[in-house]
Order: structure tokens, then C-alpha cells, then sequence
């Protein structure tokens, strides 16, 4: 998955001459960084003209035990799982058993989209794009922050989904698509995609440690354990602690973003995309014309110009490619992609013209150390001044979270003491939305709680705000509250209900903005 706040600043770079070793006192300034934000571990990773120059990791595992990272350690690595994802799909261009351009209608007959249209044009190509024409995170509720659907239920929920825009006009990251591209995996090999990804690209790539199930992962000792900041005002607010790493997102979702890597493994995956698909102990894990597909930018990224001391990361052009990122700076070309699951990000960094690539984890949500230390990379091996990209991000996120703060501070200073409308039990029903389901509101002693029935253990109580809006109070902390409203009809009955997130910085994972709850009385009529 894709994390607004972790993943969406484009990378720094510069054509310069690469150099031969990592920064000189690196152990002990990530060491000192790590320490300093507080992140219970990270590791690192540093490909360089096909030979790793630095596997290493930095920390413990987990908060409260001894055990150290190293280069074994795997962490979960979120989005930069869509690369993986394109590449299985390479692999089966390559096998002869479909094209980048073949309509997805045809290898899934029962394959619909909201728009009639849309389901008879859209291409495997397509899918890995993000220009569909979703909204931003469009379906993502079904697995986040837990999912009980299975892959093929959830493909079947896409011809629920409104589109937000039109097809191919404009770029919106989306998950459910790449669920639809691991669907399509099994529908052409006949494997699914964790079959198919374990053997066919993790075992075959040589990424010996990496896993594609959640069972895998448990099983493997030398793990990295999840963290977050939960206890705070909003999330990233107070120290971290310990995620239940069995809380985990929907399974269904595993091909946007599934996927654990280690240090070692991680080193394996840039040299075979630095060897554009070449293996380093010879042989190919796809070929050079698939590589060349899977790093031609397809669908163009608006630009936003970043604030202060992140503005020198601002490209020129971004572009997204069959599951990277590919822009530029000062017109050095850059292939990248990150990726956060909840309490673990990733992100990764290809200098293709210094045959260079980094991979920096950290088993936390700690942005600034993550993202300052990929750059701080990228800067030496492109030849930069060092800009102290730690600090500039840390200076960013402290920002962020003031600004969050402020405005959530600003909204709950002053509800209108108007309301509720109704007595509790009128409130009480079933709400249904086409795409999500059901979502239950019950009245009891203890007052209205509501449960999200798609969702595992996404329940809590309703807590009255202003007029006919409540605020979820679930009983998982980790999970983003959100506003509920009630709109009622001329006769004062309960006619739809809608939501928003509570946190003004809330990840775009949370799309309560999307559902349309209607009762499902009025449903069946």
C-alpha cells in the first residue's frame, strides 16, 4: 500500500558520476538517526554496477527484545510490491500466455467495471497505472484496515464503484487494481499469485528470505515486528509501540502490497532490475523488452511544487510506469516507488544511469529517518553537497503533524450543541453501500455503536458531536476515526448515511468519503 504522507514525495537526484563506497561514518549516522526519531529498527540496502556494496540493518526487531535487525531480518514493504506484481505479469508476457495491451475482459470474462465501456477497453496494461479513473484509494476500505472478501469477491465489487473521473484522463493511485492484476495471475497460470510469486519470481530471483503470505512471515524468525504512533491526538502523534502484526490488512490485497524482503533480498531485486531482468548468477527472471515496458512511464503525475526545505525535490516531469515511478531532477533520470503498510515503510531508489540502486526499511512510521536516509544516499552517489535530508524531513513532518493538530483542534473548539435529532434507537439499523456492504448501528445500554461487517473488528462506539453527527470511537485504536452523519427524510426517518475521517492527515486508505450507506429497507424497495 501507498501511504499518502510516506510515499508521495517524488525523489531527489542528479546525473553525476557515481561513486565506488557508501558515505564514509554511515553506520553511525544511521545509527544516531535511528535513535534519534525514535524508529525501533531500519535496513538498508546498496546495489552498485551489479554488486551489493551494503546489506545491513541498524535496531531491534521489536520494542522490549533484544533481538537485533541484520540483513536477514525481513520487514513488510508495502507498494514497492506493485514492481513485483508487474513483473510476474512480465514473466507470463514473456511465457507467451498474454500481452501488456490484451483486454482484461478476456483472460477474466466476468471481469466488470462500474462503466460498461471502461470493462470492454480496459487492458492488463491498464490496471498497473493508475489512470482508470477512480478516485484516489477508490475501494480500499474493503481491505483496509482489515478485509474478510476473497480476491475474487473483491474484483467482483469493482463494478460498484462510481468512477471519479474519466477513463485514462488523469492519474489516481489505486490498490484494487493490482488486486485485479493478481487476480488475472491465477485466471492465466492457474497458480495464484502467492503460488506463483513465491515460485516464479521470489525462488527463481534468488530473494531467498522473502515472503508472499502471511504465514510465511509468522514462520519466519528473524522478522521485523510493526510500530506506530497510535496513542497520541492523531496517529504519529507519541511514542511508538508494537502493532499486532496479526491484525493484518485484507488478504485479498496482497498483490498492491504483500510482500516481506529482506536486506539481502532486497539487494537481489535491484541488481535484477538494474540488469533489466538479467539474473546475477546468470539466466533471466524476465527479458530485456519486458524490463524496458515495465520502466516506460505511461501516465503523467501532476506537479507539485514541495514547501521549504523540500523543494529541491520538486521534478520537472513524473511519470508512472508498470509499477514505478519515473521522473527526474535537474534531468537525471529516476526510477522509484515507495511503500507503507501500517507500522512498516519502504522505499526504493534506481539510478539507472549510475547502475546504482538503494532500498532503505524501517519497522515504523517514522518518515523523516526512511526517506532521509534514501536521499542522503542518492545524494552521494549522485555527487551531491549533502543537504541534511534527515533534518529536512523531520522539519516536515513535525509540520505536518502541527498543522494536523491545529486544524483538529480548530473543528472540535466549537460544535454547534445542536442535536441529535433523534432518540438513539431510531438511529439503529442496517446501512448498506453497493461496493462496501453492510455497515450495522445498534443502540444499547452503553449507547450507539457501529460495526463495519466487511471489515474484522472495525467496531466501536458513536459518540454525538453536533447536529445528526457522531464520531466512531473504535474499539481498535489504530484505526482512523470518523465522522458519521445521518441525513434524514421529510418524515424524520434515517434516509442515508455519509463519512469523513476525523484526522485532517488521515491516509487515503481510510476513503469513508466514498460510501453511500442507505438503509436497507429503503435498499430493497
Amino acid at each position: 500500500m501507498k501511504p499518502h504522507y510516506l510515499l508521495a514525495l517524488p525523489l531527489l537526484a542528479l546525473a553525476a558520476p557515481a561513486l565506488a563506497d557508501p558515505p564514509t561514518g554511515l553506520d553511525a549516522k544511521v545509527e544516531a538517526l535511528r535513535k534519534a526519531t525514535g524508529a525501533p529498527g531500519i535496513a538498508v540496502a546498496v546495489v552498485e554496477h551489479g554488486k551489493t556494496t551494503l546489506a545491513k540493518g541498524w535496531g531491534v526487531r521489536k520494542l522490549g527484545e533484544a533481538a537485533k535487525v541484520d540483513a536477514d531480518t525481513i520487514f513488510q514493504t508495502g507498494s514497492t510490491g506493485k514492481a513485483f506484481t508487474a513483473a510476474a505479469i512480465a514473466i507470463l508476457v514473456d511465457q507467451g500466455k498474454l500481452g501488456w495491451d490484451d483486454k482484461v475482459i478476456d483472460h477474466i470474462p466476468w471481469f466488470r467495471m462500474y462503466d460498461p465501456w471502461v470493462t470492454r477497453e480496459m487492458t492488463v496494461r491498464d490496471l498497473l497505472v493508475h489512470h482508470s479513473g477512480l478516485g484516489l484509494g477508490a475501494g480500499d476500505l474493503l481491505f483496509v484496515p482489515r478485509g474478510s472478501l476473497s480476491r475474487k469477491e473483491t474484483v467482483k465489487r469493482l463494478a460498484y464503484i462510481k468512477p471519479a473521473t474519466s477513463f485514462r484522463s488523469g492519474y489516481a493511485y489505486d490498490n484494487i487494481l493490482y488486486t485485479v492484476a493478481g487476480q488475472l495471475i491465477e485466471e492465466v497460470s492457474g497458480k495464484t499469485w502467492e503460488e506463483f510469486m513465491a515460485r516464479e519470481v521470489l525462488k527463481r530471483g534468488g530473494m531467498s528470505d522473502a515472503t508472499a503470505t502471511y504465514e510465511a512471515r509468522w514462520a519466519t524468525p528473524d522478522r521485523a515486528f510493526a510500530h506506530a504512533r497510535v496513542g497520541g491526538v492523531l496517529r504519529g502523534d507519541g511514542p511508538n509501540s508494537v502493532l499486532d502484526e496479526r491484525e493484518e490488512l485484507g488478504r485479498a490485497a496482497m498483490p498492491a502490497g504483500g510482500l516481506a524482503l529482506s536486506a539481502k533480498d532486497l539487494a537481489q531485486w535491484l541488481k535484477i532490475q538494474l540488469g533489466h531482468g538479467a539474473l546475477p548468477g546468470g539466466g533471466r527472471l524476465f527479458s530485456e523488452a519486458q524490463a524496458a515496458e515495465m520502466w516506460k512511464g505511461v501516465t503523467v503525475q501532476p506537479i507539485t511544487q514541495y514547501p521549504g526545505g523540500l523543494a529541491p525535490l520538486t521534478p520537472k516531469f513524473s511519470t508512472y510506469a508498470l509499477g514505478w515511478e519515473v521522473e527526474d531532477y535537474r534531468g537525471a533520470r529516476i526510477i522509484s516507488h515507495g511503500g507503507g503498510v501500517f507500522g512498516s515503510i519502504t522505499h526504493i531508489i534506481l539510478l539507472p544511469d549510475q547502475d546504482v540502486g538503494i532500498a532503505v526499511v524501517v519497522n515504523s512510521e517514522d518518515v523523516a529517518l526512511l526517506r532521509g536516509v534514501a536521499h542522503m544516499l542518492a545524494d552521494h552517489y549522485l555527487g551531491l553537497p549533502d543537504l541534511d535530508w534527515p533534518a529536512r524531513f523531520g522539519a516536515f513532518m513535525e509540520q505536518r503533524m502541527a498543522g494536523g493538530k491545529a486544524a483538529l483542534a480548530t473543528v472540535k473548539a466549537a460544535p454547534a450543541k445542536v442535536g441529535p435529532s433523534l432518540s438513539p434507537e431510531r438511529y439503529a439499523g442496517i446501512y448498506r453501500d453497493p461496493w462496501y456492504g453492510d455497515v450495522a448501528v445498534t443502540s444499547g445500554a452503553d449507547g450507539l455503536r457501529i460495526d463495519f461487517k466487511t471489515t474484522p473488528r472495525m467496531a466501536g462506539k458513536l459518540v454525538h458531536w453536533q447536529y445528526d453527527t457522531f464520531v466512531t470511537r473504535f474499539d481498535d485504536k489504530a484505526i482512523e476515526p470518523a465522522y458519521v452523519t445521518f441525513a434524514l427524510d421529510a418524515e424524520g426517518k434515517v434516509s442515508r448515511v455519509s463519512m469523513k475521517p476525523e484526522s485532517p492527515i488521515a491516509d487515503f486508505s481510510y476513503d469513508y468519503k466514498d460510501l453511500d450507506l442507505r438503509p436497507v429497507a429503503e435498499v430493497a424497495k
